[in-house]
Formats: C-alpha cells, sequence, structure tokens
C-alpha cells in the first residue's frame, strides 16, 4: 500500500492590509509505502521530551507551537529514512488571478490537483499499489469536505485511470499528518520568512519543489 500524506501552510487570505496575511501559500506531499516508520518517528520524539514538557503537552505535535529543538529532532529522523520522498507547491498569492482570488475553496482544489497530477504523471508512487491520501483536516464544513474528497479521486480517476482513496483526519488521529505539518511549517519559513534552517534539512527528500503564479 502507498500513502500520500498531505499539510498546507500559510493562508488564501487576499487582503494585504491584514497583519496575518501571508504571502505565500505551501502545500506539500509526503509520499511512504510504509507509515509505520512514520509513527515511529513521532513517537520517538514525543518520549524523547523532558518529562515536565510531556506533562503540559497536548500529544500532538503541531510544529508552529513546538520549540525549535523538537522541529530539528523530528525533521532529523526524517531524512535518514528511505521510502520517503516529499513533493511541494507554492502559491505566490501576489499573481492569483481576482477570480479565483473570490472562490478560495475551488483554487485550493485546483491547487491540490495540479500536484496530484505531477505526482502520477512522473510515477513518484507504484500505481499497482492501492494509494491512500490523508489530507489534514482545514475544513469543519462537511458539504465542502465531500466536494473536496469527490473532487480529488475523480480527476484522479478520469486522468490517469488510478482509484484513489481520500481520506480527511485529525493530526491527532494519524501521526503522519504531524510530520507533513513539519515539512509545510519549514517550506513555508524558507519563503515566507527567508529562513532555509529546517528546509535545508530535508531539502535531499524533495523530489520537486513547483512555484505557481510567478
Amino acid at each position: 500500500m502507498a500513502y500520500i500524506f498531505m499539510d498546507e501552510s500559510g493562508d488564501l487570505g487576499f487582503n494585504e492590509q491584514k497583519e496575518k496575511t501571508s504571502k505565500n501559500f505551501i502545500i506539500a506531499f509526503l509520499f511512504s509505502q510504509n507509515k509505520n516508520i512514520l509513527d515511529k518517528i513521532v513517537k520517538k520524539v514525543f518520549n524523547a521530551l523532558p518529562q515536565n514538557i510531556k506533562k503540559k503537552h497536548s500529544g500532538t505535535f503541531h510544529c508552529y507551537k513546538e520549540q525549535p529543538k523538537v522541529r530539528l529532532k523530528l525533521l532529523s529522523l526524517l531524512k535518514d529514512k528511505k521510502d520517503i520522498s516529499i513533493m511541494i507547491i507554492r502559491l505566490n498569492k501576489g499573481n492569483v488571478w481576482t477570480d479565483l482570488r473570490q472562490e478560495k475553496s475551488i483554487l485550493y482544489n485546483y491547487v491540490v490537483n495540479i500536484l496530484l497530477n505531477r505526482v502520477f504523471s512522473k510515477k513518484l508512487i507504484p500505481i499497482k499499489d492501492k494509494i491512500v491520501f490523508i489530507q489534514s483536516q482545514r475544513e469543519t464544513n462537511k458539504l465542502l469536505n465531500l466536494n473536496f474528497k469527490q473532487y480529488i479521486s475523480q480527476q484522479v480517476k478520469k486522468n490517469h485511470g488510478v482509484e484513489l482513496v481520500v481520506e480527511i483526519k485529525r493530526p491527532s488521529e494519524e501521526k503522519a499528518l504531524q510530520i507533513v505539518d513539519f515539512v509545510s511549517w519549514g517550506v513555508f519559513r524558507k519563503y515566507e520568512h527567508n529562513d532555509d534552517t529546517y528546509y535545508n534539512i530535508i531539502k535531499d527528500l524533495i523530489r520537486e519543489n513547483t512555484s505557481l503564479y510567478e
């Protein structure tokens, strides 16, 4: 079985007057044929936390909340694992077409589908296996989630003849989503804040880093 885990960093807001509106929006895919090795990374990092920190911790890692040494440790463990690869797509929000700015869910689905097309066109994962695509939950709206799942699975079937199982889960339910959260955040830091500390750790795992609307 092959897995694609997905998360994003940044936001899809276009009001540049708002202080927290990002210039970039990052979507990251993490591939593995054995998600157990990803689960073990999360467990190892959590077990290594000092006892006083561990007692206060929720038990689910969120990269932006963690200490730098936790981020460095988790990503360093990831980079040494075989059977792991990463793909990135970066949206330069300043150049996004005006009509798409008003349809954020359509824009989001469109960008995810572009990255999936590149995955299957380049044969980055074995299509003879069952492929499970797991998105980190970003919406609570059931209709938007259903539309996303249907759109992605239908597009992959139509364009590549592949039956893709699409799931939406919380990071607390799927440990591998905590890892791709670290990946997307590390890439975001590079482009949004000119900080490549975390990107440099995982750069050898990145099979492709594509930008849109440059």
